[in-house]
């Protein structure tokens, strides 16, 4: 990784000082003095102009709140609702046609659907509208030096958000996100924006909170970066004995089978299929009691490391091609 500049990376964080002191509930605490230690240490950062910024972090309990509230999963029949509905397609639809040059574009360099980015962008923030209302440098601080299971990986995103922060020569403080610190339309957390967000119109920044073209070219960067395969197949329904199919369920996220494996093992695709091509068999709860199965393909794998769930997977595949149809018959 390449070190920050002192003085670029000071200037950035010396922004942050106009702005009065928040809750110093940092203050003096040791792990936050050995991740500044660290910064200094990996980034060439000014001790002072650091630790002063992270002082005007505000932690938030509500924050914690969310992190500590049991994870229910809803099932199929009642996740889908909430982001494949006709709402979202004529937004999304509207989306499209307002901004079908840009799509068109990335879709060429990037070689993803444009339908699958415009969908995308609709399920994480409504096309922009919900972005969250959160200082980012309050969410990053709150879960990285007070919520100790999930500490070193919001330490580790708050190090990029301090880095980005200066790569994108903006006030530290000034970052508005969910409560999470995932930030702008597509909702980056700080180091996939490093990674992954893209200048989409040559003016130098890369602005995913109010430009469509940085928005659009980065989230297609990342299905691109992510192995997203042109013009593939997403999902293909199939069959399977239950016991194979509670089996392979366990392992969902994964492709470790190719379609002839998973033939072999007693899953039936209702298409033709490559039986080289990777596969993954995950199951939908479509109504209380009535589950189906499905193959997810790499084109599948690649949402899934934009989001970790089938569900969110499947949504994404199902609003994307009701956007699409919504656009060809002009409605």
């Amino acid at each position: 990784m390449t070190a920050v500049k002192p003085l670029a990376l000071a200037a950035c964080l010396a922004l942050s000082l106009i702005a009065p002191a928040h809750a110093a509930s940092l203050a003096g605490r040791a792990d936050v003095d050995a991740f500044i230690e660290q910064m200094v240490r990996n980034h060439g950062v000014n001790r002072d102009q650091l630790s002063a910024t992270l002082l005007q972090a505000d932690t938030k309990p509500s924050i914690l709140a969310v992190f500590d509230k049991p994870s229910t999963a809803r099932p199929w029949y009642r996740f889908r609702p909430s982001f494949v509905n006709d709402t979202l397609t004529q937004e999304g639809a509207a989306f499209w046609a307002r901004h079908a040059a840009l799509l068109q574009r990335a879709s060429e360099q990037y070689g993803v659907d444009e339908a699958m980015i415009v969908a995308i962008i609709g399920i994480e923030t409504r096309f922009g509208r919900n972005m969250g209302s959160f200082r980012v440098l309050d969410a990053l601080a709150t879960v990285a030096f007070d919520y100790p299971r999930r500490a070193s990986y919001f330490q580790q995103e708050l190090a990029a958000f301090l880095l980005l922060a200066q790569e994108e020569r903006r006030d530290p403080t000034q970052f508005k996100g969910s409560y999470a610190g995932a930030m702008g339309w597509p909702q980056f957390m700080p180091s996939s924006f490093r990674q992954w967000a893209v200048d989409g119109d040559g003016d130098g920044q890369r602005d995913i909170w109010n430009n469509p073209a940085d928005v659009i070219a980065s989230v297609a960067h990342y299905f691109q970066q992510h192995g997203w395969q042109r013009g593939g197949a997403i999902v293909v329904a199939a069959t399977a004995p239950k016991a194979v199919a509670d089996q392979l369920a366990q392992d969902k996220f994964n492709l470790h089978y190719s379609v002839a494996e998973l033939r072999a093992m007693g899953v039936t695709p209702a298409a033709t299929l490559d039986d080289t091509a990777k596969a993954v068999l995950f199951p939908l709860e479509v109504a209380p009691g009535e589950t189906e199965y499905w193959l997810g393909l790499q084109n599948f794998y690649t949402i899934t490391r934009y989001n970790k769930s089938t569900l969110y997977a499947m949504a994404a595949q199902q609003l994307a091609e009701q956007i699409r149809q919504r656009r060809q018959n002009g409605r």
